[in-house]
């Protein structure tokens, strides 16, 4: 009877001091007001900066018609075709009919050959580390049972099925992390066209907040922000109760697509599209994610042909030139609406992969070199006491950097093999490895390594 009582306050006592631990460990987290001051404090979760490579999806009732001009968007298929002198009406009607409504189309988006599972394997294999769907484009069509879109969302129409939560399942399953773009505008929501104070309230936070509490994502990707300022979104509210008291795990991500003032000023991360990095507190500390398509447009497009996709050497270098300036990429697929990846885009994401399985330690986890000296073919990271050349092409006979650190080894990743090193005037001159193509441990890009 001694002996019990002892086990069970011995019991008791651990309890209570776990229980004592965690409460410390619950009020020691850092709570946020709803201000951006507040809000802009919040640290960008490591494991984000440190990823380096996602993958974005465009996918929803557009992916039917498929359909843009070459150097458009074909996710804007519902907007474009409110013109009736434009390209894109001009092809409705010819291939569809006047008659025939945008709506119309949601019936024939069925995804009947999407397997997620496959396409988390195909993530997981082209080495990136994140992904983003989807989850609602401006013309509003959850991916999601969401009842504030009722019959206008893939589980009441269309597939009758959680596509976004199916694909969530299978991506965290292949170890990866994911999350949603939302569009928090609609183009053609008779509530936010009538009264954008009722659609945010009535509309935009119950589903931004029920997409969060369903699915714990990992990173919350915002757009159509441009029309209002912030307050109008009411995203400083959002994103504290997101950081305080949400279900999502506590390092998830944010970008910077909050309100017409916002970009490159508050959130976790610029997000720069087809063009140069903008002037702003984002970029300058270099938490900055770079999307773009393999083509023009981020939906599928049928109008595009195999020229107007880049090769998989462009894409890599896209890559390799984000990270070396300290951001992210962020590369969208556009899959069809029968649910499959096109196979020109597997092909570019599984070339990546390849690419990465030899080299991704020059680019996981790496840093900026700030005192990189500009040479037009190659690109520099640095991670711990390494730095990485990165050559776009190969050097010839020998790689000469000027302003390069002392070193006490040289490889080529791949190739492993030290390296004849002279340090000269101009530079650290490296010998380049002869080899025969065979031998060659990689194509597209090539990395030396230099260690202290």
């Amino acid at each position: 009877m001694i002996r019990s009582r002892l086990f069970i306050a011995t019991v008791l006592g651990f309890c209570f001091l776990f229980g004592s631990l965690n409460a410390n460990a619950q009020s020691a987290a850092p709570r946020y007001e709803a201000n951006w001051a507040s809000l802009d404090q919040r640290a960008n979760p490591q494991w984000f900066e440190d990823a380096k490579f996602g993958i974005f999806i465009h996918w929803g009732v557009y992916s039917v018609p498929s359909w843009g001009q070459k150097d458009k968007y074909a996710e804007w298929y519902w907007h474009d075709m409110q013109d009736p002198k434009g390209a894109t009406w001009a092809f409705h009607e010819k291939t569809y009919g006047a008659k025939f409504k945008y709506q119309d189309f949601a019936p024939m988006f069925k995804a009947e050959l999407f397997e997620p599972a496959q396409w988390a394997d195909i993530f997981k294999r082209s080495g990136a580390k994140y992904i983003v769907l989807t989850s609602k484009h401006h013309e509003g069509f959850c991916l999601w049972p969401n009842a504030d879109s009722w019959n206008w969302n893939a589980v009441d129409v269309g597939p009758h099925r959680d596509l976004a939560g199916d694909l969530i399942s299978a991506v965290h399953d292949a170890g990866l992390r994911m999350g949603f773009y939302y569009s928090i505008y609609e183009w053609y929501n008779p509530l936010y066209q009538s009264d954008v104070n009722k659609y945010v309230d009535q509309h935009m936070l119950p589903q931004l907040k029920d997409l969060v509490t369903r699915y714990k994502p990992d990173i919350v990707w915002p757009d159509g922000e441009w029309d209002h300022p912030s307050a109008t979104w009411r995203s400083e509210e959002f994103l504290a109760w997101l950081y305080n008291d949400s279900a999502a795990p506590k390092d998830v991500v944010v970008n910077d697509r909050w309100g017409k003032e916002c970009r490159n000023v508050h959130g976790g991360f610029a997000t720069p599209e087809y063009g140069g990095l903008p002037a702003g507190r984002l970029v300058e500390q270099g938490l900055f994610e770079e999307c773009q398509g393999m083509g023009h447009s981020f939906g599928y497009n049928r109008n595009e042909a195999a020229e107007n996709y880049r090769s998989s050497t462009e894409l890599l270098h896209l890559l390799i030139d984000n990270v070396s300036r300290g951001g992210n990429l962020l590369l969208d697929i556009g899959p069809g609406a029968d649910g499959r990846i096109p196979d020109i885009m597997q092909q570019r994401l599984l070339d990546m992969g390849e690419w990465l399985d030899v080299n991704g330690e020059a680019i996981y986890g790496a840093d900026a070199w700030k005192e990189a000296p500009k040479l037009e073919k190659v690109r520099f990271t640095r991670k711990g006491d390494a730095l990485y050349a990165i050559c776009l092409n190969w050097p010839g006979k020998e790689l000469v950097i000027p302003n390069a650190p002392e070193c006490t080894k040289v490889t080529m990743l791949g190739h492993n093999q030290p390296l004849p090193v002279e340090k000269k005037s101009d530079g650290l001159h490296i010998a380049a490895p002869v080899l025969s193509i065979d031998e060659m441990p990689c194509r597209h890009a090539y990395v030396f390594k230099l260690e202290r």
